[in-house]
């Protein structure tokens, strides 16, 4: 297969008639031009122009070739055509766990909607960490230290960790000493085994707490505003409940590796997806 550059080289100078002018067309010199269908002239073994002085035309064969190549480049041009369009027409698709899809994302979506009310949007809400391609998502919101395999990851806020509870639980006390924690019952969430890493740095003791578990993240909050146990979540998803007393901070980790990150698979991003990063970027 000939080199792109070249055939594009000369199907240019073919249908602006002179190297001069395909040169303007393609905002390269005239001795790039010349030089890249010299090569293809060489490359093929049969003469595609006629050079007389200034003036230029095609042989036969150059005129076979280059109508062929007219062609083929129209395919071409027609099918990245109908793909652009395509993709336009998809929803974003959007994998976010649930939590912070319904207390941070969610809130914020009429603002988006509203200054881009030309871009459909597919939530696809799911705790553990998904395969994007698998899941048929553009991009991905995660919670961790920001290194997975296979994507390219964006930080986009940080997530402090706090130790929450309800107020009947707390007998009016708004801190307590780890001795204290570590006698009140603990809720657990089953999708989030980082829990048991994260208590261990606040110098509890996970294998002496009593836990009740839960399988989610939301089941476990409406667990912590019900008094069931203590409970360990990111502070920006709790602003509401901590806002009206129905939750209470007791102690704050100093963690600071763990934040939401944007993810995308590697290579080109699209216009939609873009537009939506930026303005998740502009919120936080």
């Amino acid at each position: 297969m000939p080199p792109l550059t070249a055939l594009r080289a000369f199907v240019t100078t073919a249908k602006e008639g002179g190297f001069s002018a395909a040169a303007r067309k393609l905002n390269v010199t005239h001795a790039a031009i010349a030089q890249q269908v010299r090569a293809l002239e060489a490359d093929l073994g049969v003469p595609l122009v006629w050079r007389d002085g200034k003036h230029l035309a095609l042989t036969p064969e150059g005129q076979r070739f280059a109508e062929a190549l007219g062609e083929g480049f129209a395919t071409i041009l027609s099918a990245a055509d109908h793909l652009r369009a395509t993709g336009s027409e998809k929803p974003l698709a959007v994998t976010v766990p649930p939590t912070f899809a319904s207390e941070w994302l969610m809130p914020r979506l009429a603002r988006f909607w509203k200054k881009h009310p030309d871009i459909a949007l597919s939530l696809l809400p799911e705790a553990r960490v998904v395969d994007l391609q698998t899941a048929g998502a553009n991009l991905g919101l995660r919670f961790g230290v920001g290194k997975w395999r296979g994507v390219v990851s964006e930080f986009l806020t940080a997530a402090p960790q706090v130790v929450v509870a309800a107020p009947e639980l707390l007998g009016g006390r708004t801190r307590l000493s780890l001795r204290e924690m570590s006698v009140l019952p603990w809720i657990r969430e089953g999708d989030w085994p980082e829990q048991m890493q994260l208590l261990e740095s606040m110098g509890l003791k996970p294998a002496a707490l009593k836990f009740v578990d839960f399988p989610n993240e939301e089941l476990a909050l409406a667990a912590a505003r019900e008094g069931i146990g203590l409970h360990l979540e990111t502070e920006s998803l709790i602003q509401e409940d901590l806002k009206l007393g129905w939750l209470v901070k007791i102690h704050e980790l100093t963690e600071e590796s763990l934040g939401y990150y944007i993810v995308r698979p590697p290579g080109p991003v699209n216009p939609a997806a873009k537009t939506f990063i930026e303005w998740l970027k502009a919120e936080v």
